[in-house]
């Protein structure tokens, strides 16, 4: 593949990466940062009241990690992100199957969506300030990034398998056991990788479900934009006619 189409893609991704970045940071100041607030005035009652009222210094403001903290991680998240699924999309484009720019763009974002948030969510769901054992976050942390390694290993797997099943079985028919086995080996994982049920008794349930929505709402809204504008993104630059380039890039080698 040409070097030159490729850097090109990769603007078109970190560009893209940007503005779903943005995107997702109005969801997440707007819909999770007020279950933030709350969560944190329990973390604090709770510490008022073990230690008799005394106040621990700030190191940073609130309002500085509710604003320039977190924009500051979702846009360079956006940016590193956009630029690695660009890099996949330029493999992946003709490849995967008969599918145009957008529609490539848009069954990369939704299984990126799938096997690095969803399943690994699914297993170790977000936790809001107040919940969780601060003795086992690293081991939390540590299985959380194991499921998203086993989903993103096993995703990749059933793709390899389907292709490969598919000339005996059919398109359909392949695509089906597939997932059925990618379904099956995340249930495995499920099942035998611990679990951990740390939440106090005192804690609103219905706050908990609330951050973790807008947790999944943030990751959503980012997926979802990255798909539908580096999909128009790479359209025009594949589609549009941009020179030899954009040919060499439509066209997989190997």
């Amino acid at each position: 593949m040409n070097s030159i189409s490729v850097r090109a893609l990769l603007v078109r991704g970190m560009i893209a990466g940007v503005i779903a970045g943005a995107l997702a940071l109005a969801v997440a100041y707007f819909l999770g940062e007020s279950q933030v607030d709350a969560a944190i005035a329990i973390e604090e009652a709770h510490s008022h009241a073990a230690h008799g009222g005394g106040e621990e210094e700030e190191l940073v403001s609130r309002t500085m990690q509710a604003t320039g903290g977190l924009a500051t991680a979702l846009l360079v998240f956006g940016v590193a992100v956009g630029g690695i699924a660009a890099l996949v999309y330029a493999y992946a484009l003709g490849r995967i199957g008969n599918f145009g720019p957008r529609a490539t763009a848009a069954l990369i974002a939704g299984a990126a969506l799938l096997t690095v948030y969803v399943v690994p969510f699914l297993k170790y769901p977000a936790n809001p300030p107040a919940v969780g054992n601060p003795d086992t976050i690293g081991k939390r942390t540590t299985l959380f990034f194991l499921m998203v390694a086993l989903s993103l290993l096993l995703a990749v797997a059933a793709v390899i398998i389907g292709k490969r099943l598919a000339p005996a079985l059919g398109n359909w028919n392949a695509t089906t056991a597939a997932a059925a086995g990618f379904v099956l080996a995340i249930g495995l994982a499920y099942a035998f990788l611990p679990s951990f049920d740390e939440v106090g008794k005192d804690f609103p349930a219905s706050l908990l479900w609330k951050f973790r929505l807008s947790t999944l709402a943030v990751q959503t809204t980012f997926w979802a934009g990255f798909g539908l504008i580096f999909g128009y993104l790479t359209e025009r630059l594949l589609v549009s006619g941009n020179g030899a380039d954009a040919r060499r890039v439509a066209t997989p080698v190997g």
